[in-house]
């Protein structure tokens, strides 16, 4: 027998593939990617190609197959040199360019290839020079795949740190503060060994607000941080004396001046450096707004910049949901809430799970004995922490469902245990690698 909501839930996941139609990784670089028989066109920006002897493409990211790929369909075979694209485990198949070489490395831990890969990506910067052309196409899970340890850190330090400020909560503004004070090319130094060749950024952004210092970590932008910032990020969450001594002494180094700083505004190596938005979760949440008004929904759109504690945000969408059932406010029914950004989650169990499903489990328990609602979290990128969900659905009924199957919701959000709740419910949103990213997007219907 059909469930009542299963036309909600059909409707809901329609909705958030219309936001994902819209952040397609490759519609995004053509729309702001071109080439003429003279001009290669960035944005707003043109380049002679006259100017040019060799250009080469580095692609990093979730998304970097598909990016690298519609920036060499634009450029084509005859015109581009070479480069590496760096991709997660398992997202290599949404796309494959031909002249560019695809890596997969580890998300959101760094693993020994994504180390590896950093040190073909500086023997590729090395060689460049006036002549040359950059084309870098950054997507979220850049940071992590981009390892690049500076020493004396290595790699297992930047794992254990990485691991314990994920853990903690911490937001990617403070977790790339610190990885840009630990790499040899995060924030503006990718830049710098490419000096002085030109390099054109395209960006899509997985980060509240968009601020190119901090899209994969900002790796050819002026860094606005500095190692002094690295340092409070780590006692704001009580962690300095718990990362590894190669971690402190590299910071408080830098805070000596014993350690150059990374590169700042007004730094003329940025001369010819050109940074692009060419995607972002507010474009997304246009499109899923435009889907719901067709299928019959008001749209109400929250914000694209929610975030916190994920289980908070949670509650206060399931309050406006609430509600939107009891009063009519403030809008009458059928309505459609939407928000996106990205939330944190403050690890304290050992569970299973990410933060979409910690949101959905949260909203499960608080919309419990509501009629005719649906509510779906998910992540863009199609994977939610280490898990292969992108997200999870949840309805008025949910919790009811699941005590008779003998699962305690409670019990499960307290151990961060989310995963093995909805798979037993057959809640788990699964699309697979999406090639986009970017952020989160969460979907309410009161039918």
């Amino acid at each position: 027998m059909p469930r009542l909501d299963s036309k909600l839930r059909r409707d809901a996941v329609a909705i958030f593939k219309a936001g994902l139609d819209a952040a397609d990784a490759s519609k995004a670089v053509h729309a702001h990617f071109s080439l003429t028989e003279r001009d290669l066109k960035a944005g707003r920006v043109r380049l002679p190609l006259k100017a040019f002897d060799r250009i080469f493409l580095l692609a990093v990211g979730k998304a970097a197959p598909q990016m690298g790929l519609e920036v060499e369909r634009i450029i084509g075979k005859r015109l581009l040199s070479g480069g590496l694209a760096l991709t997660k485990h398992g997202h290599a198949k949404v796309g494959r360019p031909r002249v560019v070489e695809i890596i997969e490395a580890g998300h959101p831990i760094p693993d020994e290839a994504g180390a590896k890969a950093s040190g073909r990506v500086r023997e590729l910067l090395r060689e460049l020079n006036a002549r040359d052309l950059l084309i870098v196409a950054l997507s979220g899970g850049a940071s992590a795949l981009l390892s690049a340890p500076a020493e004396p850190v290595t790699l297992a330090a930047k794992q254990k740190t990485t691991d314990l400020l994920l853990r903690a909560g911490a937001d990617i503004f403070d977790l790339n503060a610190v990885r840009k004070h630990l790499s040899f090319l995060k924030g503006g130094q990718l830049a710098a060994l490419a000096y002085p060749a030109t390099v054109v950024s395209l960006l899509l952004s997985d980060v509240i607000g968009d601020p190119i210092d901090v899209i994969g970590s900002g790796p050819t932008a002026p860094d606005l941080s500095t190692f002094a910032d690295a340092i409070a990020v780590l006692n704001k969450y009580d962690l300095l004396e718990r990362v590894p001594a190669a971690v402190r002494d590299v910071l408080q180094r830098g805070i000596n001046g014993e350690l150059p700083e990374t590169p700042k505004p007004g730094d003329p190596l940025f001369k010819n450096v050109h940074n692009i938005v060419v995607g972002s979760n507010s474009l997304a949440l246009a499109a899923t707004a435009r889907k719901a008004k067709l299928l019959g929904y008001r749209p109400l759109v929250l914000s694209s910049t929610m975030e916190g504690e994920t289980r908070e945000v949670a509650l206060v969408h399931a309050s406006i949901l609430r509600e939107v059932v009891q009063s009519g406010q403030p809008a009458r029914r059928p309505v459609c809430i939407l928000s996106g950004g990205e939330t944190t989650v403050t690890v304290r169990g050992k569970g299973k799970g990410g933060r979409n499903q910690e949101f959905a489990l949260a909203t499960a328990a608080a919309i419990a004995g509501l009629a005719n609602v649906v509510a779906l979290s998910a992540g863009t990128d199609g994977t939610d922490g280490p898990t292969d969900a992108a997200g999870a659905i949840v309805t008025g009924e949910t919790v009811a469902r699941a005590k008779q199957m003998g699962l305690d919701p409670i019990n499960h959000l307290v151990r961060n245990d989310a995963y093995p709740f909805f798979d037993a419910l057959g809640d788990l949103l699964k699309t697979g690698p999406t090639g986009t990213n970017v952020m989160d997007i969460n979907v309410l219907l009161a039918g």
